[in-house]
């Protein structure tokens, strides 16, 4: 398990200070001398070469290059964080999308140690064949071709060695600087770095288990099992561990290989729709979708089934979050701009209070700016970022599965487009809005919610006069205590005790000095100089306490 070790600062500064070097040199680098400077921690840089290229470019330009280069571990963020427009601006969502692994194969000799250490013998006795060269490699791991037996050819990923402690501490400098960031930085806070860490450590240790991976292939297979226009690889378990993920070999052209569909023969609008229905049952039939489905991990095989690989991301929607995103839907295309406003601010976590005047303002322009259009005519990709957009300008945090669906939307639609530049994806989609509208309030539904509404009711009914009687039992016997606590009553309270205590010593003050007065007129002995004593020492203890509580008064600031 991803945590961050509790160590004093000392010892998490200089724990790894060579990465620490070249972590902040890289930032250095790239024009953020500004964010090193407010984090005081530039004397990491004293034995640092450095230069300052890329100044022209734009900022999250620069931020994305600087996560390129540091390697791995920052790719790997910067991919997850581009599907969260809740812990970051959306421009730079769409800036690190651009991110891409560009990380060499590690060596065959370390694949062989890895299979030995997993499966308990070595590689020549777990599988029939094993091609050394992998065809496909990333950050987290790479892909060999192999077989469990003659004529059956397997797809094995492999994770790096020692990915985890690289991870690990990555993770630990990563989490610190966010700990300065958050409190050296003016305005940080609104971005909460530290949160995007945390965040980020959940999201890779599921990426780190391929034991996830299969378990969301299996699950996408059982979903289409009756579906014969889709495919989904198999995952074969008994050459499967959280490190070495087993699945069948897909042979087959990529989705926007459109030369070699049409070399194929292959119908590209009958494809068009299989796969826009593949996404489109994913997201309004199940809730359960495969969150990256770009040209890369779409394949036709020969007999045009659409196949998807690679299901470490993915995501999930529950009923209720899609009826309001229907809802919202139909808010919009009814120009109902009132309630699309509440529902939006339903299905998304609002930071501040939000304007609804305003918001209701922009959806109306937002309406007259597409809904006027012909279809032909709309950009569905456009129009979807500028509604994220306007969300985002109102305060809004969309949640991170429903931004997941919406981008899975939105690269199945490029995908479309690229095969049937004519395919309307908005069109297409609305047979599946219907079909879940009608689901909502169809009478076996309704039947349903109504029989759990009774079965709750009767437990609640059953338990009442139990539950009744065992308070009035309690309270007679005065076992419950009701306790009330009132923010920032302590600090009244001890207001009022000082400004109690000032005037008890203030009429003691007033005594002594009307006192003494009445001991020197009575000329009470002993005397001296014909002065009494008495008097003259209440007068002096008078001014010791007046004195006492005028720098008492002074340094609570109260005067």
């Amino acid at each position: 398990m991803l945590s961050f070790k509790t160590v004093s600062k000392v010892t998490k500064r200089y724990r790894h200070l060579v990465r620490y070097q070249q972590i902040i040199g890289i930032i250095f680098k790239y024009g953020f001398e500004n964010i090193i400077d407010a984090m005081k921690i530039d004397h990491y840089l004293d034995i640092i070469p450095f230069s300052k290229p890329h100044q022209k470019l734009s900022r999250n330009q620069r931020i994305r290059m600087v996560l390129e280069e540091l390697g791995p571990t920052f790719i790997k963020m910067g991919q997850v964080l581009s599907s969260r427009p809740d812990l970051i601006p959306l421009d730079l969502t769409r800036e690190l999308a651009k991110l891409q692994d560009k990380v060499p194969s590690f060596p065959f000799e370390q694949v062989e140690q890895i299979i030995l250490a997993e499966f308990g013998k070595p590689i020549s006795d777990v599988f029939h064949s094993f091609e050394k060269d992998p065809f496909a490699s990333a950050s987290i791991g790479q892909v060999h071709r192999a077989e469990l037996s003659p004529n059956e050819p397997v797809a094995v990923k492999i994770q790096r060695p020692g990915i985890r402690k690289t991870v690990a501490v990555d993770l630990e400098i990563i989490h610190y600087l966010a700990q300065v960031m958050e409190k050296n930085l003016e305005d940080m806070e609104i971005f909460r770095p530290v949160k995007i860490v945390e965040e980020f450590a959940r999201s890779l240790e599921k990426e780190l288990d391929y034991m996830v991976e299969a378990a969301n292939m299996e699950q996408m297979a059982e979903q289409f099992a009756k579906e014969p226009a889709i495919h989904i690889p198999e995952v074969y378990w008994s050459h499967s561990t959280q490190r070495v993920l087993c699945m069948e070999f897909i042979q087959g052209i990529k989705a926007d290989d459109v030369k070699a569909i049409d070399r194929a023969g292959f119908d590209r609008k009958k494809i068009t729709r299989t796969g826009a229905d593949f996404v489109l049952r994913q997201v309004f039939e199940f809730g359960f979708f495969h969150a990256d489905p770009h040209p890369g991990n779409i394949f036709i095989l020969n007999d045009q089934r659409i196949c998807m690989i690679d299901f470490g991301m993915t995501g999930f929607v529950d009923s209720s979050t899609r009826e309001l995103f229907i809802d919202l839907l139909q808010g919009l295309a009814s120009n109902n701009t009132r309630n699309t406003a509440r529902l939006l601010c339903r299905l998304t976590e609002p930071e501040v209070s939000v304007n609804m005047a305003s918001l209701e303002k922009d959806l109306s322009q937002f309406c007259a700016l597409y809904l006027s259009r012909k279809l032909e005519e709309l950009n569905p990709s456009r129009m979807i970022h500028q509604f994220l957009e306007l969300c985002t300008r109102h305060g809004m945090r969309i949640p991170p599965d429903l931004f997941l669906m919406i981008k899975a939307f939105l690269s199945i639609e490029g995908v479309a487009r690229q095969l049937d530049p004519q395919f309307d994806m908005l069109g297409h989609a609305r047979p599946y809005i219907r079909s879940a509208t009608l689901k909502k309030y169809s009478l076996p539904r309704i039947s349903r919610e109504l029989a759990t509404i009774a079965k709750d009711t009767m437990a609640l009914l059953q338990t009442l006069p139990g539950d009744t009687g065992s308070i009035i039992t309690q309270i007679k016997q005065g076992k419950i205590k009701a306790t009330v606590s009132i923010e920032g009553l302590d600090r009244i309270m001890m207001t009022q005790d000082q400004t109690s205590n000032r005037i008890s010593f203030a009429i003691i003050i007033a005594a002594l000095i009307l006192g003494s007065a009445i001991v020197l007129n009575s000329r009470i002995p002993p005397m001296i100089f014909g002065v009494s004593i008495i008097g003259i020492a209440g007068f002096i203890a008078a001014a010791v306490l007046g004195i006492w509580l005028l720098v008492a008064i002074i340094r609570s600031g109260r005067l």
